[in-house]
């Protein structure tokens, strides 16, 4: 097996041996590999109680530019005084790392800021209340600027004392405005919010909760309101009628010859799977998979398929790997023997009659 192949999949391994996810895996990973050979007197520490886990990881995080000698040097100067190891909080730990790493390898720490500026991203995950947090990952100067740009518009609209929102408060909507407003008037692909209600829930007949794809469950209440305020705003809203088992709650199956998931077929999977299939991960899903290969005698079918994030899903290509559908949805083999099973989540409420799901695709212009 090609070197850079090597060790493919053994992170998701200790990944569901935690219980945890792929990302939490690599970590747990990268620091056994990292700590017990490079850092000696930080792992000694860390074995002692000295260190946290998250402190350790820190450390390790600080010094990964730099060569194995300077690392030891860091490692050395760190645990020089141990009761004042053992005093340090996780933030004095990264900063005293940081410190020496630039004093020791200047020109390291530059390569490592210029690849981490290549890095720059957006995320979003769920908040407490049917909140979310959107975080930005930027540049130190682009960061700064954006953020005072939004004081600037919190502190003009605040001035007069007309404006009885929070200072907090006009810089959310700020920010909100700013970008959909740009992207409309840019010209940009409409923005679809996928929302999944039954109809007795559209209708409130019942309180069953909603699922927003990207999100996840939301009230009964919060359902109606994106629903009717679509529709009073004028924007599209396209309705696609999906049943689910009466037992169960989950979809039922739709199947194509395609050897790639079809646009509509990738959809259904996406919402009924919700996030990466994968035990204990809970990213997005980013990739439509066979959990039979196609090249094995797969077929392109809702049943044959799984929605999994890239990270996972490179991983189970690596060799001792194996999937397949069952009776208990789909299951997984690792390289060590271990198995998985894992279903679908059920997205209604099952009554007495068969449920019938409502798709509200809520396309804002």
């Amino acid at each position: 097996m090609p070197a850079e192949r090597r060790g493919r999949g053994v992170a998701l391994q200790v990944g569901l041996a935690r219980k945890e996810s792929h990302h939490r895996g690599q970590r747990h990973l990268a620091l056994a590999k990292v700590v017990a050979t490079e850092m000696p007197c930080l792992w000694a520490a860390w074995r002692q109680g000295k260190v946290t886990e998250y402190g350790a990881t820190l450390a390790a995080r600080e010094t990964a530019c730099l060569e194995v000698g300077d690392r030891f040097e860091v490692d050395r100067l760190l645990a020089a005084d141990p009761d004042a190891l053992d005093r340090m909080s996780e933030r004095e730990i990264a900063s005293f790392c940081r410190k020496h790493a630039a004093r020791l390898d200047s020109a390291a720490v530059v390569r490592r800021r210029r690849k981490a500026e290549a890095d720059r991203h957006v995320t979003i995950r769920p908040a407490p209340d049917t909140m979310v947090y959107l975080t930005a990952l930027l540049s130190v100067a682009d960061g700064v600027a954006a953020y005072a740009a939004l004081v600037k518009a919190a502190d003009a609209a605040r001035a007069d004392g007309a404006d009885e929102r929070t200072r907090g408060q006009v810089m959310a909507d700020t920010l909100v405005s700013s970008v959909l407003g740009g992207h409309a008037a840019a010209g940009g692909p409409r923005v679809e919010l996928a929302l999944v209600m039954t109809d007795q829930a559209v209708f409130g007949d019942t309180e069953d909760p909603a699922h927003l794809d990207g999100f996840g469950w939301v009230p009964a209440e919060l359902g109606r309101e994106i629903v009717a305020g679509a529709v009073t705003a004028e924007d599209e809203v396209w309705l696609r009628r999906l049943y689910t088992g009466p037992t169960t709650g989950e979809l039922v199956a739709m199947d194509s010859r395609a050897r790639v998931f079809p646009a509509g077929m990738a959809r259904f999977i996406r919402l009924r799977d919700q996030t990466c299939r994968t035990p204990w991960c809970g990213a997005p899903i980013r990739q439509s998979d066979h959990v039979e290969p196609v090249a094995e005698g797969g077929s392109t079918t809702v049943e044959n398929g799984q929605g999994l994030c890239e990270a996972c899903n490179h991983a189970k290509q690596a060799p001792g790997w194996r999937a397949r559908p069952s009776p208990e949805g789909i299951e997984t083999a690792t390289p060590t023997g271990h198995r998985h099973h894992t279903r679908p989540p059920m997205l209604v409420t099952v009554h007495d009659a068969p449920p019938v799901r409502l798709d509200y695709y809520v396309l804002a212009t």
